[in-house]
């Protein structure tokens, strides 16, 4: 009866485990649960046998990775779709398994430092390496509360990654060694959680930055295809001409319109620059527009603006191209244009998915980001937040109108200034004041020396821990 009983509670912890991770690391984050989630799953995990303790902690993944798979499969094949959940689940267990097998093996209490510098290695090197980036880092659990956020100024990601993982860590430790045995690493988690949150309130001005010039956001869902009917496609472009139009007479300076309006050819491209040079002409803005263009087969994903006088003053061409628009080419340059007494830089949606973009305009003393994106309905809240720490880690304000997401504005702190849902014709739009004041960040100066100091704490604590038998001394493996 009592193994039975300790089975069903071990089972219960890893479905309460599972189905909290789901809700904390989902598209739309429960940011609080996030400090929790994990603490069932490691309890069940710390109190079993290695081969109880990966099944019960493959359970508790998959349920949390199957919040994803939906997702996953709008971006690619449903086969694929199920491989990427089910290796997102095998990251959790591999995570887990590894931070298990240090802390039963070394019986200090900071044993407790494994889980937490684990999860930082592993968020850095797909920063770096993955070609998605680490798009489901923790931290991004975060992005909704500013005053958590502003550590990653310091430290990027990695830093905030660090505390979310070690408060979860030091509760499974206290519950299976005890408050006593659990102490020292279970009162420093707390007091690094406490002052996390302490240096963002401090570091967050109590009023929104000296704003520049107003800026005006336009979005139209409905996308122009080869097929498109010619009668529709005069449509969608005569209203962008009147979201336009309605915005510079209501006082904005700079207009920004989404990412990929519409794929043309070469005479279709020299066409519409025309017109749309003419519409920066006649409602005397700076015009940001989003095109696809295909020139025998050579096809990218650019960013042209529009001077006040008609000009075209730059065509970015997106660095990183999302799953479905593999078959264009990647651009390399980045774009940073004076516009009154701001700094501009230009970017396109999943470009702000990578801190190193982020910092590369940080370095370019970029004061705001111009960002047409596309997004995919039910993660443009996700991608809106998730490119707005892109501002904080860079100190830098974000300006990104989405089709199928959001119209959002935020300042250099995360903080959102203005927001609204994207909709198909007639149409959405924003105008807001943009907070552009330069703010200079430890990131943007020194990168990821944080991630990359656990990364190395890592493999220089793992391979010793790997290699050597159990001493004396050490705790034993539970039944």
């Amino acid at each position: 009866m009592r193994l039975s009983r300790d089975r069903a509670i071990d089972v219960a912890l890893a479905l309460s485990g599972g189905l909290a991770l789901r809700s904390a690391f989902g598209l739309d984050p429960v940011w609080w649960l996030a400090w929790l989630a994990p603490a069932p799953v490691l309890v069940a995990a710390l109190r079993n046998s290695t081969k109880a303790a990966c099944v019960l902690a493959l359970l508790a993944a998959l349920i949390a990775a199957s919040g994803h798979h939906a997702y996953f499969a709008l971006l690619m094949p449903a086969p694929a779709a199920a491989v990427v959940t089910v290796l997102q689940a095998l990251t959790w267990v591999f995570v887990i398994m590894a931070a298990r097998h240090a802390m039963i093996r070394v019986t200090s209490p900071w044993s407790v430092l494994a889980y937490p510098l684990l999860w930082c290695a592993l968020d850095t090197l797909l920063a770096h390496l993955h070609p998605d980036t680490n798009w489901d880092s923790l931290a991004y659990s975060q992005a909704d509360v500013p005053a958590a956020v502003q550590i990653v100024a310091l430290t990027g990601m990695a830093g905030l990654v660090f505390v979310l993982s070690l408060v979860p860590a030091a509760i499974a430790l206290a519950a299976v060694r005890g408050w006593r045995a659990a102490r020292p690493a279970a009162m420093a988690a707390l007091a690094l959680a406490a002052a996390t949150f302490a240096f963002g309130h401090a570091r967050i001005p109590a009023t929104m930055p000296v704003a520049a010039d107003p800026v005006g956001l336009a979005v139209i869902d409905d996308f122009i295809g080869p097929r498109t009917p010619p009668a529709r496609v005069e449509r969608i472009w005569s209203r962008y001409e009147e979201l336009v139009g309605t915005l510079a007479a209501q006082g904005a300076r700079i207009v920004v319109l989404p990412e990929k309006i519409a794929t043309v050819t070469p005479d279709t491209a020299a066409q519409l620059t025309l017109r749309l040079s003419a519409l920066a002409a006649r409602t005397q803005v700076w015009l940001v527009a989003g095109i696809g263009t295909d020139e025998d087969d050579r096809k990218h994903n650019v960013a042209w603006l529009f001077s006040p006088d008609g000009r075209l003053d730059a065509s970015y061409r997106k660095h990183h191209l999302a799953p479905p628009e593999r078959e264009f080419l990647p651009g390399s340059a980045y774009d940073v244009r004076a516009i009154g007494r701001t700094a501009f830089g230009l970017a396109i949606c999943k470009d702000m998915h990578f801190a190193a973009m982020g910092r590369a305009y940080g370095m370019r003393q970029t004061q705001a980001m111009l960002v047409p994106a596309w997004d995919f309905g039910v993660d443009g809240r996700y991608a809106a937040r998730l490119s707005a720490l892109r501002g904080v880690e860079s100190g830098f304000a974000m300006v990104r109108a989405s089709r199928e997401g959001l119209l959002t504005v935020t300042d250099a702190y995360g903080r959102v200034v203005a927001e609204t849902r994207s909709a198909p014709l007639p149409g959405a739009t924003l105008l807001a004041r943009v907070p552009a004041a330069p703010v200079d960040t430890f990131y943007a100066r020194t990168g990821d020396w944080f991630g990359w100091l656990c990364t190395a704490a890592v493999l220089l604590g793992w391979i010793p821990l790997l290699r050597r038998r159990r001493l004396p001394g050490h705790a034993a493996e539970p039944a």
